[in-house]
C-alpha cells in the first residue's frame, strides 16, 4: 500500500509510530536546510520535516512544489511545545520522512488552493476538480454526504424502503419544461427526464410498499437562479394510510434532528409554526415567509375608506387595498433610502411608495400628510401601531400587487437592516392552499401545486360550483424565506382525479395519453397516501449559510446552465442526429457554426 494512515488522523498518541502517508503538497517552507511541507489528503493536513542528514529525501522536498503528489514514510514525533499549532487537529505532531517519492508533479494551479481567494466563478467551475481540493469547498461536500447518510439511516430505522425509479420516463409537462431524450429505435419518439418521481411513487403505494423513499435526481428546463438549477437532488418519499400530520410530523422530526446535528449551534424553533396560506399572503405577501423578523404587512384600507385623497380613494373604489409596513425606529430614513425602496416596490408592480414618519416630539413628516385628515393619519397610526421614531411605508393597489410589492420592500429591509440573523433557522409549515387557480388567458383552471394533490372532503361539491374555493391538502416546508419542500395527501380515487384533470382542460383522450397508467392504478385498491419532495441542495445551503446553490453541488453548471469544465452542452455528430431522425433548424445550425468560428 502507498499509505496506511491518513494525514489528518494523526494525534499525539501516535508519537513513535512509523507511518506511510500520501497526499498533496499544501504548503512548502524552506528554512535554509530544514524544509517543512504541509501534506494534505482527504482527512486533513500534517506537517512533514525534512532534514539535511537524509540527503536523498531532502532533495525530493527541495524540488517539490504545491499540489505535487507525494508518498512518504516516516516517524511521527511530538512537536516542541513552542511549535504546536492549535489551529490544526494534527498540530501536536509532525512526521520526519525516511523515504519520499514524487508520485506526480503538478502545473501551477490557476488559483490558490491553500488559502481562501476571490476567484471568478467561471474559472472555479472550469477547474472544478481543483476547486474541490480547497478545504473550505471540500468541507461543504463532506457535510452534504453526512447529512444524506443521516437521512438514509433515519428513514431505514422507520421502516422505509429505498427504491430507485427510472430517469427515462414519459413526458407530461406540468409547470416547467421537460428535458427530452430522443429514442433511437423509434425516431420521433422521446423519453423525458423526470421533474419528480410523483406518478411512480404513487404507483409504488398502489403496489403495497407503504413506505418508500429515494434521493432522487430531478430535472427542470427552466431559467436559472441563485437557488435553482436545471438538475437537483431531492428527498422524495411517500407513505400509505397517513394524513397530513403523519407526513409533516415525520419530516419535522427529521429536519429538527438535522438542524441540531449539523446546524453548528444555530437557533431552532420547535415545533415548527403552522401558517395558513391566506394569512401568509396577508401578513407577508408571499407563501414562503422569512420568520426571523417582523415588518408584517397591515391592511389600512378601512381607516381610509372615506378619504378624499384620490390616489387611495380610486384604488379602494376599484376594489383594491391600501397596505403598509411599519419600520420601527427608522423615521430618519433619508430621501435617497426612500427613493431606492420606492424603486423596489415598483419592481413588484406598485405605482409608488407613500410614507408617513412620526418624528420624536409627535411631528408628522410625510409628502401625503396634506391630503389626509388628522383622523385618517391617526387611523393609520393605530392600525400599524406606529410609535414616535417609526416610519410607515404604504402601497395602494390591487391586493396581489400591494402584497407582492411590500414583500419585496420587506425583503430588502431584512437585508439592509441586518434582520436576517444567520444563526437562526426559522422553519414553518404553510397549509391551506387553494387547489386550483384560474388562468384567464387560457380560460381554464390550473393546479396551484400539482394536479395530484387531494382536497378537503367537505369541499368536493365545490368542484362543480366554485372550484376556486376548494382547499387542497398541500403542505409546504419553508425556512428563512426559502421553500425547502412540498407535498400533499394525494387523490386516490379515479373519479376525483379525472374531475380535477377535466377542470384543468384535459379531455378524456388527453388524460389517457398523459396519465393513463396512474388512472388505471387508482381503480385497483389505491390506498390513502401522502408524501413530500424536499430539496437537498437548499437544505445544505441553509446549513452552510450560502445563498448560491452552486456552492453545495460537486459539479454544478454556471449561472447560464453550461458546464465549462466538460464543455457541455455541445454540438453532436451529424450522423447521431440522422440516427435519431432529428434535423437542426437554420437558427440552430447558425448557432453551431458561429460557435465553431470563435
Amino acid at each position: 500500500m502507498l499509505k496506511d494512515t491518513y494525514c489528518g488522523d494523526l494525534r499525539a498518541s501516535d508519537a513513535g509510530r512509523t507511518v506511510r502517508l500520501a497526499g498533496w503538497v499544501h504548503r512548502r517552507r524552506d528554512h535554509g536546510g530544514l524544509i517543512f511541507i504541509d501534506l494534505r489528503d482527504s482527512h486533513g493536513i500534517v506537517q512533514l520535516v525534512f532534514t539535511p542528514d537524509r540527503p536523498e529525501v531532502h532533495a525530493v522536498a527541495d524540488r517539490a512544489r504545491v499540489e505535487w503528489v507525494l508518498a512518504v514514510e516516516g516517524e511521527v514525533r511530538l512537536r516542541a511545545p513552542n511549535t504546536v499549532n492549535p489551529r490544526l487537529p494534527t498540530g501536536e505532531v509532525e512526521v520526519v520522512p525516511i523515504r519520499c517519492e514524487v508520485l506526480n508533479e503538478s502545473l501551477t494551479p490557476p488559483f490558490y488552493i491553500n488559502e481562501p481567494a476571490d476567484v471568478d466563478e467561471r474559472v472555479r467551475l472550469t477547474y472544478r476538480y481543483l476547486d474541490l481540493r480547497r478545504p473550505e469547498v471540500a468541507r461543504v461536500i463532506r457535510l452534504r454526504h453526512e447529512v444524506v447518510r443521516f437521512i438514509r439511516e433515519f428513514l431505514y430505522a422507520r421502516g422505509f424502503t429505498e427504491i430507485e425509479t427510472p430517469t427515462l420516463i414519459k413526458s407530461t409537462p406540468e409547470g416547467a419544461r421537460d428535458f427530452l431524450v430522443p429514442f433511437r429505435h423509434r425516431p420521433g419518439y422521446f423519453f423525458a427526464l423526470p421533474q419528480s418521481p410523483q406518478i411512480l411513487k404513487e404507483l409504488l403505494m398502489v403496489a403495497g410498499f407503504e413506505r418508500y423513499f429515494q434521493l432522487a435526481r430531478c430535472y427542470r428546463d427552466e431559467d436559472f437562479r441563485a437557488n435553482r438549477v436545471a438538475e437537483h437532488t431531492q428527498l422524495d418519499l411517500e407513505m400509505s394510510f397517513v394524513d397530513e400530520s403523519d407526513v409533516m410530523g415525520l419530516i419535522e422530526e427529521l429536519y429538527t434532528e438535522i438542524a441540531r446535528r449539523f446546524g453548528n449551534g444555530r437557533i431552532l424553533q420547535s415545533p415548527f409554526p403552522r401558517l395558513d396560506y391566506f394569512d401568509c399572503m396577508e401578513r407577508y405577501g408571499i407563501d414562503r415567509p422569512d420568520l426571523r423578523y417582523g415588518l408584517e404587512q397591515v391592511d389600512i384600507t378601512e381607516p381610509l375608506r372615506g378619504t378624499t385623497f384620490n390616489v387611495f380613494a380610486s384604488v379602494i373604489a376599484a376594489g383594491g387595498v391600501v397596505k403598509a409596513i411599519r419600520v420601527p425606529g427608522k423615521a430618519d430614513f433619508t430621501r435617497r433610502e426612500l427613493d431606492s425602496l420606492t424603486e423596489i416596490a415598483k419592481g413588484g408592480g406598485a405605482k409608488g411608495l407613500a410614507t408617513i414618519a412620526w418624528l420624536p416630539g409627535g411631528e408628522v413628516r410625510s409628502p401625503i400628510a396634506k391630503f389626509l385628515t388628522p383622523a385618517e393619519i391617526d387611523g393609520i397610526r393605530m392600525r400599524t401601531e406606529a410609535c414616535e421614531g417609526d416610519i410607515v411605508l404604504i402601497v395602494a393597489d390591487e391586493r396581489e400587487v400591494a402584497a407582492r410589492s411590500l414583500h419585496l420592500v420587506r425583503d430588502e429591509l431584512g437585508d439592509r437592516l441586518g434582520l436576517k440573523d444567520p444563526s437562526v433557522l426559522a422553519f414553518a409549515w404553510v397549509t391551506g392552499f387553494p387547489l386550483l387557480e384560474w388562468r384567464p388567458e387560457e380560460g381554464r383552471w390550473d393546479a396551484m401545486h400539482n394536479p395530484f394533490s387531494g382536497f378537503r372532503p367537505e369541499d368536493e361539491p365545490l368542484l362543480d360550483t366554485d372550484p376556486g374555493r376548494v382547499v387542497s391538502r398541500q403542505y409546504d416546508l419553508v425556512m428563512n424565506g426559502q421553500e425547502l419542500g412540498g407535498g400533499s395527501i394525494r387523490i386516490n380515487k379515479r373519479a376525483q382525479q379525472e374531475k380535477v384533470f377535466s377542470l384543468m382542460g384535459y379531455s378524456k383522450e388527453e388524460m389517457e395519453a398523459r396519465f393513463g397508467a396512474l388512472l388505471r392504478a387508482l381503480e385497483y385498491g389505491a390506498p390513502p397516501m401522502g408524501g413530500i419532495g424536499a430539496g437537498i441542495d437548499r437544505l445544505i445551503m441553509a446549513l452552510v449559510g450560502t445563498d448560491n446553490i452552486r456552492d453545495v453541488i460537486a459539479f454544478p453548471k454556471t449561472s447560464n446552465g453550461t458546464d465549462p469544465m466538460l464543455g457541455a452542452p455541445s454540438p453532436v455528430d451529424p450522423e447521431q442526429l440522422r440516427e435519431l431522425g432529428l434535423m437542426l433548424t437554420p437558427e440552430a445550425e447558425r448557432n453551431v457554426r458561429e460557435a465553431a468560428e470563435l
